[in-house]
């Protein structure tokens, strides 16, 4: 029993316990391969499926929150996906879930960074483990199950597994992904509606159930990714601290 209670209590400390900031130069790299990840085509065909668990995350969450039934959600290989609910098709909880798909990629990574922040490595990633569990048990098909359980598999491994350079690593990919990769869905959401291509849109759902014009929700969604990108990227950037061999001195001393 007191071996059990100490490895519960390791656990706990290990959970809750604050990490060393990792070397600047390591936040600032996996910044930079966020940035390649989500400008990159091919590579943002493939990284978008986490975009997507958010996004669809982010509308399941809030329909359980306003009291809506949920029924499922489904991810698909185009990235796409959906979420079933069922409630009043009008008023605040349908507006509110509507509202929270483009809305929760941005939030969650400046959650993610205000972790980051305060040293919570592990509590960030095991935090992100219970919302895949969470989202799993809602799954309705092989492909949106096979993605949650893949992503989460990385993120134990990682947390697990991982040194601490690793998982400072990869924990600030993961945030950094999410505030830069935000606004991305929100111009292509835009230039699918421009088309045509989108009439059943989260803008456009939101236009009928409020009266607001779907481009005016497009505006917001972009400026709530930009603003959460600004003060995640406050969080993140390293505050480089120069050691007295590195300060500058005058000749002769």
């Amino acid at each position: 029993m007191d071996v059990e209670n100490a490895s519960i209590g390791d656990l706990w400390d290990r959970l809750t316990g604050t990490q060393p900031d990792p070397p600047w130069w390591l936040v600032v790299l996996v910044g930079a391969v966020a940035l390649g990840a989500v400008v990159h085509g091919p590579t943002w065909r493939v990284a978008r499926n986490t975009v997507t668990i958010a996004h669809e995350g982010g509308h399941a969450l809030i329909a359980l929150v306003t009291g809506r039934k949920l029924d499922g959600i489904k991810l698909h290989s185009d990235t796409s996906g959906v979420t079933v609910s069922r409630g009043k098709p009008h008023g605040p909880g349908m507006v509110f879930t509507a509202m929270a798909g483009y809305l929760t990629p941005p939030l969650l990574g400046l959650l993610f960074a205000a972790l980051l922040a305060g040293g919570r490595i592990t509590l960030m990633l095991w935090f992100s483990l219970a919302l895949l569990a969470g989202m799993l048990v809602m799954i309705r098909n092989a492909y949106g199950a096979l993605s949650v359980i893949a992503t989460g598999a990385v993120v134990f491994l990682v947390s697990w597994l991982g040194g601490a350079k690793v998982q400072a690593g990869f924990a600030y990919l993961a945030a950094w992904f999410l505030l830069l990769a935000a606004t991305r869905p929100v111009i292509e959401l835009q230039r699918m509606r421009a088309r045509h291509m989108a009439p059943s849109s989260d803008a456009d759902q939101l236009a009928h159930l409020t009266g607001v014009p779907g481009l005016a929700w497009v505006t917001f969604f972009g400026g709530v990714a930009l603003a959460a990108l600004v003060a995640g990227a406050a969080l993140l950037f390293p505050e480089v601290a120069l050691s007295p061999d590195d300060v500058p001195r005058p000749p002769g001393f």
